[in-house]
């Protein structure tokens, strides 16, 4: 597809998110929760955070939105954020990393694992936390997540990894699911497809450095932190996470897998107060409750 489409392509798509959330949280009013911002420079690029403060006796959770590494801010998944915080006492850190077309692959990784050490770094300073933190995120930031656990795995402050419907294989793998749910719901198979293509900027499949950007590639998922996968049932991605969650558990990681088995891809940001979107922060928050105190 040529440049300039593209980049239209976005516009647009990144103006209809934004719609989209707007419209369907409507005017459900917001959780209370103490939020700040701050800019922090990573490598010369600036990266938005979002707080939300929590209490001491939780871990920090760093979050990274979906949107297929196209579209998405912290203003599109600031109320599953807020939830989150509300339900398990966390404090929430959200970023807002640079997208395609205009940044390719490794831009959002780079970003999200330079915000992530920074924030480790700097973890007393921030909201109020135990000293842990968990990396977390939906869809293609279920797939930063991932990423960035494996980056960061032998830190011993990191807590775990909690990662929403995440893609962690490329679109040409063996998943029925891009079949089954083609066009069942939110996300549209050929608009994944469109998607991870924009991302990779002309990328090969087979290219080696992509083992960063498809974990589900990895021969070894062994030292990986203790994690929590939730999937839709309606959703391309569907057996991309379940497949995952097995794999870790055959690796010997201790995985929390929750199958939401009416729910749509983009249940986090696209389809306000309902009914799927309070599972999710359910399960996501008794899982980060549950997790103990790392020594």
């Amino acid at each position: 597809m040529k440049p300039l489409l593209n980049q239209l392509l976005a516009q647009l798509g990144r103006r209809y998110y934004r719609h989209r959330h707007f419209r369907e949280w409507g005017d459900t009013p917001l959780l209370t929760v103490a939020v700040s911002n701050l800019c922090i420079d990573v490598d010369r690029v600036p990266i938005q955070l979002r707080m939300y403060h929590g209490t001491p006796e939780r871990p920090l959770v760093v979050f990274y939105h979906g949107g297929g590494w196209v579209l998405g801010d912290l203003d599109t998944h600031d109320r599953f954020c807020r939830g989150i915080s509300n339900e398990s006492g966390c404090s929430v850190i959200s970023v807002n990393y640079r997208l395609a077309p205009e940044f390719t692959f490794p831009a959002a990784h780079d970003d999200c694992l330079g915000a992530t050490k920074w924030i480790a770094r700097n973890i007393d300073n921030l909201a109020p936390n135990n000293g842990n933190y968990v990396v977390s995120g939906d869809s293609a930031g279920g797939n930063i997540a991932i990423a960035t656990a494996i980056n960061c795995q032998t830190d011993p402050r990191l807590a775990g990894c909690l990662a929403v419907y995440p893609a962690t294989q490329h679109y040409i793998s063996d998943l029925p699911s891009y079949t089954e749910h083609a066009k069942t719901g939110h996300l549209r198979a050929r608009t994944m497809r469109w998607f991870c293509d924009t991302y990779l900027g002309g990328l090969m499949p087979a290219d080696p450095k992509l083992e960063r950007m498809f974990p589900g590639r990895r021969t070894s998922l062994s030292g990986f932190p203790r994690a929590m996968i939730i999937t839709a049932e309606r959703d391309p991605l569907r057996d991309d996470g379940a497949r995952f969650a097995v794999r870790l558990h055959r690796a010997g990681v201790t995985v929390a897998y929750k199958h939401l088995e009416k729910a749509a891809h983009g249940l986090v940001c696209s389809e306000g107060d309902s009914r799927d979107f309070n599972l999710a922060v359910m399960h996501a928050s008794q899982w980060l409750r549950a997790i103990p105190i790392q020594k």
